[in-house]
């Protein structure tokens, strides 16, 4: 995860929270009194943001003492305890939101993407996210996708060529599209990799003729498993393959057992539910 990018996510966050201040503190704890507070766990999932708690807490108040009982990964059941801070008091109930919001919402992500790869055990394909993420918190969803044991498809529109359906349609066609960023990518950035959204078997085909040495990877869109096995016989290993489209809990291993590289689902962000757990004061 890149640390820079986490610390302006952190800033502008806490920014928006604070204001001109956290009055409900302020008007009633000590500033620079002490204190400690657990991380509870209330909903069985998968935990995830552990390591965004430390940073959030080290970013506003860098000798707070952070202890680990439980890392990103780990299953975790009602009643456990995740981790222990000790800081200001102020830094606890300033950063308590922000903690809970990110590692609520990461929690629940991790753990949809990880109920998908379950369903992909014995199987080559591979799960992959896309862009359908919360604006200003791509870098935590996505975070989460991996923390689940999911794929990260590109972060945005600057780190691989897609050519979808709407691109196609804007430059004349699946050919001129394909050779027009062909051209772009040589000229501009040779290194970035070009996908092709397809909507029918005759696209793979066009694809098959003219992308070989210019595509990388073909997206297979709203096709069935049956289409998936007769556009991979037509594909015969030269790219790489992508499903895509509507894909579920229910139907996933459906597409898995065609053979197709990866299938990418965007509800393993945009349906996550949060998974609830608390920041409790530790009074001795």
């Amino acid at each position: 995860m890149n640390n820079e990018l986490l610390r302006q996510l952190i800033t502008a966050a806490l920014k928006e929270d604070i204001g001109d201040g956290d009055h409900s503190t302020l008007s009633c704890i000590p500033k620079h009194k002490k204190g400690k507070a657990v991380l509870k766990i209330k909903q069985a999932g998968i935990l995830a943001g552990i390591e965004v708690a430390r940073k959030i807490f080290e970013q506003v108040e860098p000798t707070s003492i952070f202890t680990e009982y439980k890392q990103d990964g780990n299953k975790m059941e009602v009643g456990e305890n995740a981790f222990e801070v000790e800081a200001s008091i102020y830094t606890i109930l300033t950063c308590e939101r922000l903690v809970l919001n990110c590692m609520q919402r990461m929690s629940g992500i991790a753990t949809l993407t990880h109920l998908y790869t379950q369903k992909l055990k014995g199987y080559k394909t591979r799960l992959l996210d896309t862009r359908k993420t919360t604006p200003n918190f791509r870098l935590l969803e996505k975070e989460a996708v991996k923390i689940g044991g999911g794929t990260n498809h590109r972060f945005g529109l600057y780190d691989m060529m897609m050519l979808k359906d709407n691109h196609i349609d804007y430059a004349g066609g699946l050919e001129p599209a394909i050779e027009k960023a062909f051209d772009y990518a040589n000229v501009r950035e040779p290194k970035l990799k070009i996908e092709v959204e397809t909507r029918s078997l005759e696209d793979v085909k066009t694809v098959c003729r003219i992308g070989k040495g210019k595509v990388f990877r073909v997206m297979l869109d709203n096709f069935t498993p049956q289409q998936i096995t007769e556009a991979l016989i037509l594909i015969n290993g030269e790219f790489e393959t992508e499903a895509s489209g509507g894909i579920n809990l229910e139907t996933i291993e459906s597409f898995a057992a065609t053979g197709v590289d990866y299938v990418s689902v965007g509800g393993l962000i945009h349906q996550a539910q949060s998974l609830d757990l608390s920041l409790k004061a530790v009074i001795v």
